[in-house]
């Protein structure tokens, strides 16, 4: 495999700087084990944490980041496949000349004792006499004064530590106070602002060389683009203080979606939850589509409902929290759930008094949680909602603001719009909020429920396996001195605004008397598939059974809104003052009218109850939607034939795909010479994915005799059913001995055909790659597969796929004849019904003439669209 073709992809692990045991004789850590083991209590990930820090600050072999980050390029050929160069990295390193670093601990294991323990070690050393604590809140700050007190007044701390320390008891303060030798001061860092009134810039001025500065929750110095942040980072740089030891805590150590690139030691979330120090996080791979985000919320109280059931026996009251990208949208989705909950929990309630007790207990279990003003007593109100006194149920919170919880009984997490919830980051921060294990746990580990819509769970399970690292992927690459590549023939085009076209559109309501609907549920059984995130071995899978009761309308609501609607439609024309476009709608589809076409059209689809659900009776309202247009425009595009091109299958590129696609959908073919060509960091799932006993079992695919494996690639990757049946087919021996080569096309960018696909407004422009090109002598055959369902009811997608494909073949057909070439391109787009018959053609020498039941169901509604 060449450096081009091999996937570039990091483990956070790989990313980590080794700070060196060899370090001057004058910094001993081990002389601080006894204190260690009593602070930390058994979590040597804490002591490991502490010790590379203090190893890296005091044991003199490092000038500064710079040297470290230098040192650790040279060796780790992660880092160096990462930045090629070296001044590369260092434009990424934020605090380079300091004697900086981080350290990446996974939320819920107890950053403020490693705090500490830098602190009270730096301090007892000698090495600083007073230590800075910064952090982005007041609810941190006082998180860590409330920890750090409880700490430095342990006697049992105090007397391990070792004879002849500077300092053995620290005094614990915040920047209202002078901050004297001997002290760790805690602050919000707005405290170090000119502006603000405090002791900090006082205190330090010009003795830098001696204060300790550790930033907790340090993304926020690097991540955030607020002045007053930016000037947290200016403050750190400052020549007016000097820092010089500076080290930055974070549980998120991301910018965006790329690592730190100063991070000294690592517990990730995967080593927490292995251990089991925080939940487990089980999270949604599979679920119903919901209509409404009133439905999105029946699923969640189910599930939330069934943990309070679940959870009742060890006095246990779980907490939902929704996350949201910003305090505005908090502040509406509060006021959404508190609506909610009233509706649904006392649906059945039979007055106003009994509703106005739902109202206001529903008020009583949401607790809105942001930065603002206005929810400064909720902010304290975090403290209780463990207790079993509470009430509070559900936490709405945003999701860059929520750092400095310590709440331990979350059991379901709700990222309520996707941009809540879409980087390494959020994903990182939003899970933090969930993993801490509830006091006095017994049992089998503890789980966290994460609740995501389902048109984005892809991207978001893709995110959250990443941070938790278990996103496995195995990748194909081009052989290239494979004896099976091949030339293709393709055609540029350009895309132009042909005409734009009006046409008068139908002024008449209802022409068949009725609207045609879709057979409905009002209530509707669903379940809901969840996915353990770490796992050993096969994957762990739970389901959430539970029901949707969709919201419907009376006939006689709908028959009334849309009699309302006519009338607004014949008001709004009596206002242009154009007797030609006055109309009488209302006088012709007088209400019981209107009524007479609702019940028609229910009685048509089946429909007995007399009611409509939302979706049918928005078809109701799109029936009018025509009315008051006198024209549609519609802009038509063509598409503009160029010069003839050559694309090769040595250009083709590699892909990939992860161990969670290869579970769920995808396979692999592969012969005995594959091993060869896979990179060393992926050898352990391939051969994992190729144990025929094991968790990937009936997902790899092998051709035992590599001479009959006529494609140019290491290995392909069937993406859906139809593809893995076809290639089946493809490397038979009876099908193999006419076939000369074949390539299996990438998603995007290989061979790519453009095609318009009509909206409302305009044409809309896409393009897609067929999966398949086979070369027979001079024949190449263009297959794109499908499933049998397509046959019964195409997609109009597929519809214009291959309207368009057609006529890019018969016009490359075209060129190519005239230019001499005795090549010829046949486009054919199949099921799996019509694959032996295809095959069988293909051997028969008469694959030209094949036309697939697919094609011909595809051409007629081409032909009926352009009638």
């Amino acid at each position: 495999m060449s450096k081009s073709d091999e996937i570039q992809t990091f483990k956070n692990e790989e990313m980590v700087l080794a700070v060196q045991n060899h370090v001057s004789g004058k910094w001993q850590e081990d002389k601080y084990d006894a204190f260690l083991d009593a602070l930390c209590d058994g979590r040597e990930y804490q002591i490991a944490a502490i010790k590379t820090a203090l190893r890296y600050q005091l044991g003199g072999r490092y000038e500064n980041l710079l040297a470290l980050a230098k040192e650790n390029h040279e060796r780790n050929d992660a880092l160096q496949r990462r930045w090629s160069k070296f001044s590369s990295m260092e434009k990424q390193l934020q605090l380079s000349e300091k004697l900086s670093c981080s350290i990446d601990l996974a939320t819920g294991t107890g950053k403020s004792y490693v705090l500490y323990g830098i602190a009270a070690i730096l301090l007892a050393e000698g090495a600083v006499d007073r230590v800075l604590v910064l952090c982005p809140s007041n609810t941190i700050e006082a998180g860590l004064m409330e920890k750090f007190s409880e700490l430095a007044g342990n006697d049992d701390l105090r007397d391990v530590l070792p004879v002849g320390s500077s300092c053995r008891t620290p005094s614990i303060i915040n920047a209202s106070q002078t901050i004297v030798k001997g002290s760790i001061c805690t602050e919000n860092y707005h405290a170090i602002l000119e502006a603000t009134r405090s002791s900090i810039r006082d205190s330090l001025k010009g003795g830098g060389e001696k204060v300790a500065v550790l930033n907790d929750e340090a993304h926020h110095v690097f991540n955030d683009d607020k002045a007053e942040v930016k000037r947290w980072k200016e403050f750190l740089l400052s020549p007016d203080y000097g820092f010089r030891h500076i080290v930055n805590v974070s549980g998120t150590c991301y910018v965006g979606d790329e690592y730190f690139p100063d991070v000294v030691y690592r517990y990730s979330l995967r080593q927490a939850i292995e251990e089991g120090y925080v939940k487990q996080v089980d999270y949604v791979s599979d679920m119903p589509p919901t209509e409404t985000p009133e439905e999105r919320w029946q699923i969640v109280w189910q599930r939330h409902e069934k943990w309070k059931k679940s959870l009742k026996a060890k006095g246990i009251r779980p907490l939902t929290i929704v996350v949201t990208p910003g305090i505005p949208k908090c502040e509406a989705v509060e006021q959404e759930l508190v609506e909610w909950l009233a509706k649904w929990e006392g649906r059945d309630a039979k007055s106003d008094v009994e509703r106005d007790k739902f109202r206001k207990e529903a008020e009583n279990k949401v607790l809105a949680v942001t930065s603002s003003t206005k929810h400064k007593a909720n902010l304290a109100a975090l403290k209780t909602v463990d207790l079993p006194s509470s009430k509070i149920e559900w936490i709405i919170s945003v999701s860059m603001l929520s750092e400095g919880w310590d709440v331990k009984n979350v059991f379901q997490i709700y990222p309520h719009e996707e941009k809540a919830f879409n980087s390494k980051l959020l994903i990182a921060q939003v899970l933090g909020r969930g993993l801490r294990r509830p006091m006095g746990w017994e049992g089998p580990p503890p789980a966290v429920s994460v609740f995501n819509h389902e048109s984005w769970s892809t991207s978001i399970k893709a995110l959250v396996n990443e941070i938790l690292e278990i996103e496995r992927r195995l990748g194909t690459c081009v052989l290239p001195d494979s004896p099976f590549h091949f030339e293709l023939s393709h055609i540029d085009y350009t895309r132009d605004v042909s005409k734009v076209t009006s046409k008068k559109a139908s002024s008449t309501p209802f022409p068949k008397g009725y609207v045609d609907l879709p057979s409905q549920t009002e209530t509707e059984d669903v379940s809901v598939r969840y996915e353990r995130a770490v796992t050993k071995g096969a994957p762990m899978l739970s389901s959430l059974e539970a029901k949707i009761v969709h919201e419907t309308f009376s006939d006689e609501d709908v028959a009334r809104t849309i009699y309302k609607r006519l009338k607004g439609f014949d008001t709004e024309s009596q206002a242009t003052g154009d007797p030609e476009q006055v109309t009488d709608y209302a006088k012709q589809f007088p209400y019981e009218k209107c009524l007479e076409i609702v019940r028609k059209s229910l009685e048509r689809s089946g429909i007995k109850s007399g009611r409509v659900t939302d979706d049918n009776r928005q078809r109701f309202f799109g029936a009018l939607g025509h009315l008051g247009k006198k024209v549609e425009s519609t802009v038509v595009y063509s598409l503009a034939p160029k010069d003839l091109t050559t694309i090769l299958t040595k250009d083709r590129g590699m892909d990939s795909c992860s161990a969670f696609e290869l579970r769920k959908d995808k396979s692999i073919f592969y012969t005995p010479d594959t091993t060869e060509h896979i990179h060393e960091e992926q050898m352990d799932l391939f051969k994992e994915v190729c144990d025929v006993d094991g968790a990937f079992k009936g997902t790899a695919n092998i051709v035992h005799n590599a001479a009959l494996f006529k494609t140019p690639m290491s290995l392909v990757i069937a993406d859906s059913g139809p593809e893995r049946r076809f290639i089946r087919e493809l490397v038979s021996s009876e099908n193999t001995a006419v076939v000369d080569a074949w390539v299996k096309s990438k998603a995007s960018g290989f061979y790519s055909i453009e095609y318009l696909l009509s909206g409302k407004q305009r044409m809309k422009s896409r393009s897609f790659n067929p999966d398949f090109f086979i070369k027979v002598g001079d024949d190449i055959f263009v297959i794109e597969t499908k499933g049998d369902e397509e046959i019964a009811q195409p997609a109009d997608e597929n519809v214009a796929k291959r309207k368009y494909a057609v006529q890019h073949f018969d016009l490359l057909n075209t060129r190519l004849k005239a230019s001499g070439s005795k090549s010829v391109y046949h486009f054919n787009m199949l099921t799996p019904k019509n694959f032996k018959t295809f095959f069988q053609m293909l051997r028969d020498g008469n694959a030209g003439s094949f036309r697939s039941e697919l094609d011909v169901t595809l051409q007629k509604a081409t032909e009926e669209d352009s009638s």
